[in-house]
């Protein structure tokens, strides 16, 4: 009896070593030992009872997971994925959408469609999933633009079926946004939107480094004008006060956007930013609850929590 409790041991200690240290398949691992898969799974677990595979977990990501749990009870979110800040402040837009990929890859099937927000983070977050996803992807705008959503020559996402809503992001008079909404094959796109499993959206920042100012869409004297308002940030192009609530401007009757009320009742809506400009913009928007899961960085993280401001 002694000598079976011993072999068993043994045959654990080895699975534990092959899967975790050798990173073999439990496939390989069921080979090499001459027992079936089932076998290898079950040694796996009776490992992690007897306590021969024991888990620590690192300080620093125990330290960011706090950090998480911290601000999905603070602000009521769902879920919250924190990633390492990175050394040079460019890299931020990167490293965020590598991860929030890496996030929605793992919530894709052959079926699912994603609405998608204006935004540098989200085209790259595109690029990634249509590399990354063994399925095709289905995205859904949530804007006007259809330029802004269109991926580089060298871009994976052609491989995608985009569905765009077909206007630009901002009409030149309120009577021109105010009739584009009505037409059929804007609506034809609207009504996928609440289909999509999750949506993900950027966060604008006031500054010089907004997309939207930097693309043109804006200007200088519009954000100024703004900012005097009381805008802190926007939200698929809807300008937002610290409290989350919409600034009323000229702008927003010519907008052509999903409204915030509508994005309020989706599931699933992941937001994607990261950088010391962009706090104030990103506690605006989940002061106002239009997020479910926030992806971000452990230096805009920490900052959300104590409550930093920022100022523009």
């Amino acid at each position: 009896m002694e000598n079976n409790l011993d072999y068993e041991e043994v045959l654990m200690a080895k699975t534990a070593w092959y899967y975790y240290s050798d990173n073999l398949t439990q496939q390989q691992i069921s080979d090499l030992l001459g027992v079936n898969r089932m076998r290898v799974i079950k040694l796996l677990d009776k490992a992690k009872q007897c306590g021969i595979i024991q888990f620590k977990i690192r300080s620093d990501s125990e330290k960011r997971m706090e950090i998480e749990q911290l601000l999905m009870k603070q602000f009521g979110l769902k879920d919250c994925f924190i990633v390492p800040s990175p050394m040079a402040v460019e890299d931020i837009n990167e490293n965020i959408a590598k991860a929030a990929s890496m996030y929605i890859c793992n919530r894709l099937t052959d079926e699912s469609f994603i609405n998608v927000g204006y935004g540098d983070t989200s085209s790259r977050i595109l690029n990634h999933l249509a590399i990354s996803t063994e399925h095709t992807l289905s995205c859904v705008s949530l804007t006007g633009g259809v330029s802004y959503y269109l991926p580089n020559a060298n871009s994976s996402t052609f491989n995608s079926r985009l569905y765009l809503i077909p206007t630009p992001l901002l009409a030149s008079t309120n009577e021109m946004a105010a009739a584009m909404k009505t037409e059929k094959s804007v609506k034809d796109i609207e009504q996928l939107i609440p289909l999509s499993c999750l949506s993900v959206i950027g966060i604008g920042s006031m500054d010089d480094e907004a997309t939207i100012l930097k693309s043109g869409i804006l200007t200088k004297n519009d954000f100024l004008f703004l900012t005097r308002n009381g805008a802190v940030g926007d939200v698929l192009s809807h300008f937002i006060n610290e409290d989350g609530e919409i600034v009323k401007s000229g702008l927003e009757d010519r907008t052509i956007s999903t409204p915030l009320e509508t994005l309020k009742k989706l599931d699933n809506v992941i937001g994607v930013a990261a950088g010391e400009n962009k706090v104030t913009a990103i506690r605006a928007a989940l002061h106002g609850k239009y997020l479910d899961i926030l992806i971000t960085d452990e230096d805009t993280a920490n900052a959300l929590v104590s409550g930093e401001n920022v100022s523009l």
